[in-house]
């Protein structure tokens, strides 16, 4: 379990975290102290930068929780694809027995088809 928090990926996220909060405090200090010698813009700016860190810390989240699906997960997706499958192939015989299908509609069935049977995304750090 907290492998995860100290793989290669992991600390160079939290090293990134780190950069980009200093610079928000900084950025932020500044505007604050730019807001008090009578720019008035930078109290937008004061308030601004604050609110990127916030967002800074969510996406470092996001990446560090980005991990493989768990079992049933998988088993659902799977049994979901397969009933998908059985459809497609159901329909392919009602095609068949009215009187064909279009070559083309076939081809980009198959298309399909073959796009459905690779793999679905990379989990990074697994």
């Amino acid at each position: 379990m907290l492998s995860k928090y100290f793989s290669r990926r992991a600390l160079g996220l939290h090293l990134c975290l780190v950069l980009w909060l200093l610079m928000c405090v900084t950025a932020a200090w500044w505007q604050v102290t730019r807001a008090f010698g009578g720019n008035s813009l930078s109290y937008l700016y004061a308030v601004e930068w604050p609110c990127f860190a916030v967002l800074g810390f969510f996406g470092w989240w996001a990446l560090l929780h980005n991990e493989k699906p768990s079992k049933w997960q998988e088993d659902a997706r799977r049994e979901y694809e397969e009933r998908m499958r059985a459809e497609a192939a159901a329909a392919r015989h009602v095609d068949s027995v009215e009187g064909g299908e279009d070559p083309e509609l076939a081809a980009y069935n198959d298309h399909l088809a073959d796009l459905a049977q690779t793999p679905k995304k990379k989990f990074w750090g697994h």
